[in-house]
């Protein structure tokens, strides 16, 4: 960790940043001291949307949760993940009107360790553009800015794509030139004021960073509870670090988008009341036997799991009679939606057929 005034070892909150530019000082009431649970994880979900999979993430690699009710539930963390969610300006509004913004620039500055994701590491900047401009943490120099969309440019970045690691750490280690979970329209660009800070970078129609790094103190871009194998090591190595050295980055090519593998699984309900995997021509999945019965191609849960066992990136739910009946009254489909709650999980999961406006897994 770094020591508070060495000479050699300066404060994550200035390095990079230009002179003359001051910090904000800490209130004097923020003082607690630091929990010491080896298995517990701080986690700061302020209710802007749905961090269920970050939630399984870390459940699933043993570690309990700890919510952050208060302030001082952000300075007592002996670990801190902060999976932002919605917009830069709502975001600061919670975190400044509940004093939260200020226990985070005063955890961030005693160097604690501390995990943004996605918006999580966008606050970390001076601002955004977004509903803005709107002040942020004021951590690392620079401003979140929107995707260029006038050349034609899709926007949001959505998908797989390659990491280019810029500087060694433990986090990343391994990671250079394997594709993570994108989904952003707003992002941060290297400067030569932040870029002591800059871990790796991603092109999408421009270079744009993708993780930071600076003592005890990581942030992602990307969604490493939706990125398979490569992101639940990020979270390992976040929350169970060792003593071992990462390697020097390779000289990379551009990165682009990947390739999608996407698995799209017909679901409805047979006669029995059971939710199965069928197929059929223009929705006639009934067996031209006696029976008549519903194709059974399997169980949905456990088809999705072995189309992510065997390397698919995305599984994509639709239930084909969705329009009967209310998506809530739907039992059979709540099931499989619950059922993904627990089984070992970790891309994105879309549903449609009625079902998509009312759960975003």
């Amino acid at each position: 960790a770094m020591a508070t005034g060495a000479a050699n070892h300066p404060l994550p909150c200035s390095v990079g940043r230009p002179k003359g530019t001051n910090q904000r000082r800490r209130p004097a009431s923020l003082s607690v001291r630091a929990s010491s649970d080896a298995n517990t994880v701080t986690l700061l979900d302020y209710g802007a949307g749905n961090v269920r999979s970050v939630r399984n993430a870390i459940r699933h690699l043993g570690f309990n949760i700890r919510d952050v009710r208060s302030p001082e539930d952000i300075l007592a963390a002996d670990r801190l993940v902060f999976p932002g969610v919605g917009a830069f300006g709502s975001a600061m509004d919670v975190l400044n009107r509940t004093g939260m913004a200020d226990a985070l620039r005063e955890y961030i500055r005693r160097d604690r360790p501390f995990l943004g994701i996605c918006l999580g590491l966008q606050l970390l900047f001076d601002s955004s553009e977004e509903n803005g401009p709107v002040s942020g943490l004021g951590v690392i120099p620079g401003v979140v800015r929107r995707f260029d969309s006038s050349e034609g440019l899709i926007v949001p970045h959505i998908g797989w794509n390659a990491l280019q690691i810029t500087k060694d750490t433990q986090l990343l280690q391994g990671a250079d030139g394997h594709h993570v979970y994108f989904v952003h329209s707003y992002h941060a660009l290297p400067s030569d004021a932040n870029r002591d800070w800059i871990s790796s970078t991603c092109n999408y129609g421009e270079s744009f960073i993708s993780s930071i790094s600076m003592g005890n103190i990581e942030a992602v871009q990307f969604h490493p509870e939706k990125s398979g194998a490569t992101g639940l090591s990020i979270f390992e190595k976040f929350l169970s670090p060792n003593s071992s050295g990462a390697k020097a980055p390779a000289h990379r090519k551009a990165s682009k988008l990947a390739k999608r593998v996407i698995a799209c699984l017909d679901v409805r309900s047979n006669d029995n009341g059971d939710l199965v995997v069928t197929k059929g021509d223009q929705y006639d999945v009934r067996d031209h036997s006696s029976s008549k019965e519903v194709r059974n191609l399997g169980k949905p849960v456990e088809l999705a799991s072995q189309y992510y066992i065997d390397g698919a990136d995305e599984v994509s739910f639709l239930n084909i009679t969705g329009f009967r009946a209310f998506p809530l009254g739907d039992l059979p489909m709540l099931e499989v939606c619950l059922s993904f709650i627990t089984i070992k999980y970790f891309h994105y999961l879309p549903l449609s057929g009625e079902v998509t406006g009312l759960y975003n897994w």
